[in-house]
């Protein structure tokens, strides 16, 4: 769950560039860039989460407190004590990465419409 978890940020993050390869991609990508970011902003906890404390206690693992982030990639990426400031300061990675991400998509789209007339 673990894994899932991180492809799902890195998907995030990232998965604007799909839609280079698949145009219908940005309907999945989309909503979930918008989501990442608003966890992030707002507070609110990735459904995920408790998922995998549930799927952990089943299997016999002890489960943690706190979300995925905090448990996960605080102690590894991040300075201690994750505040509210912090959290902006990652939606606003989050909103950013995708921003830039679809800007080239749309310029790449743009090129491609031109070069077909």
């Amino acid at each position: 769950m673990v894994i899932c978890h991180l492809l799902l940020i890195v998907y995030g993050l990232l998965g604007g560039f799909i839609a280079l390869w698949r145009r219908w991609a940005i309907l999945l990508h989309l909503p979930l860039a918008i989501w990442v970011s608003a966890i992030e902003f707002t507070g609110w906890t990735c459904p995920l989460t408790p998922l995998e404390k549930w799927l952990r206690e089943q299997g016999g693992a002890e489960s943690y407190s706190g979300g995925f982030v905090e448990n996960y990639l605080i102690p590894i990426i991040y300075p201690p004590n994750l505040t509210p400031q912090i959290q902006i300061v990652l939606g606003l990675i989050a909103l950013g990465a995708n921003l830039l991400v679809y800007g080239y998509v749309f310029y790449r789209w743009r090129l491609s419409a031109e070069n077909h007339w």
